[in-house]
């Protein structure tokens, strides 16, 4: 089984055609599909061979959804790309590999980890790469920034500038963590990474994040700088990883400090420019999984490569 198909795909109409670009370029016989609760509103289920309806990730069914999906359409590997999914497919991977299938996911622990900005800090830490500080609630510095330990995109994320600007539904929150604002003196970058089956790093690329829009990168560029330099030796390993990795940090280029702040067993919004700069994920995961090549270390990407987004359209004709 070949086929690829693209979980949540909505409108990540990029990295579809990256995979189906990497297919075709290997001369496989294989379609790429993609499943969407709202399959007809969906940019990239209009362009895939094969468009699959599905439910809320979680719904009881879900898995089996899943699971018959991908046997009625030989499919070799599946692709997630949202955080609300990882946790439940890293508990059903092996199951989907008795029947021949790769969920490219991490392990389980890992994405509990990464899933828990608490025991992201903890892993940080762990891998000698230096975070921002978390505060007791009964000791909090000002300003801070407060986040829900499990969220993405910045939603409920807020700076607080004083004890004045804590409600008591945030306080009462305890999901809510508080931690060291990292001011504008910092950079802010996402760094891509590729790790094989064995947990051992393939490639990362760091990208500065210029400007954001809804959470996701809207400009950007590749550096090949003093962040590629300190994470280098520090993730060569990272223990469960498997596929892209996507990392998030702060870097203060006069004083030289570091603040990692969270993990994404993903592909974040951002990777097509690490894809345009060489860094070629869907393809290596379509050598690694479906033609069973060994994946070298490559250093080879294009550093300082700018990416400057704008909206684009997709027109269906006969629309219901």
């Amino acid at each position: 089984m070949t086929n690829v198909l693209l979980l949540s795909a909505g409108r990540r109409v990029e990295l579809a055609q990256a995979f189906a670009s990497e297919i075709k370029a290997r001369g496989l016989h294989a379609k790429m599909l993609a499943t969407d609760m709202k399959p007809e509103l969906s940019a990239v289920c209009q362009m895939v061979d094969v468009a699959v309806k599905a439910p809320r990730v979680n719904d009881p069914s879900y898995i089996d959804f899943l699971l018959s999906t991908c046997k009625a359409h030989q499919v070799g590997m599946v692709i997630p790309t949202i955080d609300t999914e990882l946790l439940l497919l890293a508990q059903y991977r092996d199951v989907f590999a008795e029947e021949g299938v790769h969920l490219i996911i991490s392990d389980e622990a890992l994405v509990r980890d990464c899933r828990d900005k608490r025991l992201t800090a903890s892993l940080f830490c762990n891998l000698g790469i230096d975070t921002p500080r978390i505060f007791e609630r009964s000791a909090l510095q000002f300003p801070c920034f407060a986040k829900p330990y499990d969220g993405s995109c910045s939603v409920g994320a807020s700076v607080v500038h004083d004890v004045n600007m804590l409600s008591d539904a945030m306080l009462a929150d305890e999901k809510m963590m508080f931690m060291e604002l990292i001011d504008g003196s910092h950079t802010e970058f996402t760094v891509d990474a590729y790790y094989d089956q064995t947990g051992q790093l393939v490639c990362f690329v760091p990208r500065q994040r210029i400007e954001v829009r809804g959470g996701e990168i809207s400009k950007g560029v590749t550096r090949r700088n003093q962040v590629y330099d300190y994470l280098l030796p520090k993730l060569t390993r990272l223990e469960g990883a498997k596929g892209c990795i996507t990392l998030q940090l702060f870097s203060n280029f006069q004083t030289g400090r570091f603040a990692a702040l969270e993990i994404n067993p993903r592909f974040g919004g951002g990777y097509p420019l690490s894809y345009s700069a060489g860094a070629n994920y869907p393809g290596w995961l379509i050598d690694e999984y479906l033609l069973n090549r060994k994946i070298p270390f490559f250093d080879g990407w294009e550093a300082d490569l700018l990416m400057l987004r704008y909206d684009a359209k997709v027109l269906v004709h006969g629309a219901a």
